[in-house]
């Protein structure tokens, strides 16, 4: 079929092409913060341009501080690490072809903040000495913004700021506090809070905090021995001698005990020294000396120990089962457990006494007879030598310094033959003030600068006497005139109470070990 062309209408589609029009972005866009000591990287992109070409600089055309790397559509400028030149604002440039020029800028704003504060506390803390806590907080930028705040637990110590600073790079601040430490402050916490509260800048932390707990170290102080059941036992009984100190850290403790002893080591555990079975020997002076290793101070507690023994075994008597008469015969007045004694054998016949004459604690009859008939008695009268106070410690607390309105304990502690008696006298201008002793304890009440003086401490028996001085100052609070505040005093002072002891053992014979004599009557009738 022919088709005619001319009737055909004719018939076109033309497809659109879109142009992107060439545009630019910096990511992050606008502003940005950033640490020094980082890592930053600054993104220019590009659309709608093929080949862009890519330039960067600062406004104030200072050094980039950093590394450009070109790619086909992207330039980054990388900044690693960010230091304090990259505070800038920093301009990308993109040509694209001769014509097209475009523009946009970013400001790079830092800081730093990187790390908490550290705390050191110089020197090692002791009880009422004063200590320094020192808060250093490293790298800060800027630092006329810095705040620092110390408290001790929730108490505020300390605060400080550093507004009027110009430093222009990170520089360390450390906050520096001093105070004295009290035992109630172990266990509680230093902290040290860092705050960089900079407006209109997204960062975080902006607040920092460090603790450390206290652990003051103090002491030995108040050290006493205590003893159970008392410093004066029955020999066989069990004793136990406990060193009571107030120490922070723990302390090392010696014992030592006069007259010397080495066998008291192996029953030294910790602070106790325990005696299963208490030996007359074990009397003595009882020393405990505690160390603290961090303080390097050291204390001395001391306690007399009387062991009460009586003789034992006094009487023996050397010979056959059955008296013969012409037989030998000895007779021993002597302890089997003490040695210090004074012996004396008697002869009793009826209502008549002989004191006998013996050699070595010993009378020998070479040849029994009727006439050495009759009760034998021991007399061992123990040797207890007098001495004078000696050894004599004197213990001022909480010290010789102190201030008004406190009070001040003297105790004292000696060793002597017969027991002491002590008498406090204080120095005055005038007249001397005798203080005498009140339930063992010396205590001045509520002191104020009157009380400051020379004290004499009198310690004293029938066989000599020793004198400590004791220099108390008391400072603080303004004197009040013409006030005087009665001085309450009461003395304490152990003394090692020595008291003759006397033991009378009788043995009547083998069979009679009962009544502690001995009758050569009997036995020599068995053989007349």
């Amino acid at each position: 079929r022919k088709i005619n062309i001319d009737n055909v209408a004719e018939f076109m589609y033309v497809l659109p092409i879109v142009v992107k029009a060439f545009e630019m972005e910096i990511i992050p866009a606008n502003r940005i913060v950033a640490q020094i000591g980082e890592t930053l990287i600054l993104t220019c992109n590009t659309t709608g341009c093929a080949s862009p070409s890519f330039s960067w600089r600062t406004q104030m055309d200072n050094p980039l501080g950093g590394t450009v790397n070109n790619h086909r559509t992207y330039s980054t400028l990388t900044m690693n690490p960010v230091s304090i030149v990259n505070s800038h604002d920093y301009l990308c440039t993109v040509l694209c072809g001769e014509k097209e020029k475009k523009e946009k800028s970013i400001k790079v704003e830092l800081y730093s903040f990187p790390s908490d504060p550290v705390i050191e506390i110089s020197p090692s803390l002791v009880a009422g000495e004063p200590v320094t806590v020192i808060c250093t907080i490293p790298d800060v930028y800027p630092s006329d913004h810095l705040e620092v705040l110390l408290k001790k637990d929730e108490h505020v110590l300390h605060e400080e700021n550093f507004y009027e600073d110009d430093s222009t790079n990170t520089e360390t601040k450390t906050v520096t506090y001093s105070f004295n430490p009290t035992a109630e402050d172990i266990g509680k916490k230093i902290t040290c809070v860092a705050k960089l509260p900079i407006a209109n800048m997204d960062f975080e932390p902006k607040e920092r905090v460090t603790s450390q707990k206290l652990n003051a170290n103090f002491g030995p102080q108040n050290t006493i021995i205590t003893a159970s059941p008392g410093n004066s036992s029955m020999e066989g009984d069990p004793l136990k001698l406990t060193c009571v100190t107030e120490s922070n850290p723990a302390p090392q403790i010696v014992w030592r005990k006069h007259p010397a002893d080495e066998s008291i080591q192996h029953l030294i555990e910790n602070n106790v020294l325990s005696i299963p079975h208490a030996h007359f020997t074990d009397s003595g002076l009882y020393i405990c000396e505690v160390i603290n290793p961090v303080t390097n101070k050291r204390e001395k507690a001391t306690m007399d120990i009387v062991i009460q023994a009586a003789p034992k075994n006094t009487l023996s008597v050397f010979l056959s089962s059955a008296v013969i008469q012409g037989e030998s015969v000895t007779i021993s007045c002597t302890s089997a457990d003490v040695t210090s004694v004074q012996s004396t054998l008697l002869k009793k016949i009826g209502d008549g006494i002989t004191t006998l004459e013996t050699e070595d604690d010993k009378y020998t009859i070479d040849r029994a007879q009727l006439k050495d008939a009759g009760t034998y008695e021991c007399i061992l009268l123990m040797n207890w030598e007098s001495i004078p106070p000696q050894n004599i410690t004197v213990l001022v607390y909480p010290s010789e310094n102190v201030k008004e309105g406190e009070n001040v304990t003297i105790t004292c502690s000696t060793h002597s033959n017969p027991p002491s008696q002590m008498v406090l006298k204080k120095v005055h201008q005038e007249k001397e003030i005798i203080l005498p002793s009140v339930n063992g304890t010396f205590i001045l009440y509520n002191v104020t600068k009157n009380d400051t003086g020379r004290y004499l401490l009198d310690v004293f028996n029938e066989v000599g006497n020793n004198i400590k001085v004791i220099e108390i100052a008391v400072v603080g609070r303004l004197e009040k005139t013409d006030q005087m505040i009665p001085l309450i005093i009461a003395f304490s002072c152990v003394t090692a109470i020595v008291v003759p002891v006397v033991a009378i053992l009788i043995y009547v014979s083998r069979k009679a070990k009962i009544n502690g004599s001995y009758s050569l009557v009997k036995a020599l009738r068995l053989k007349v």
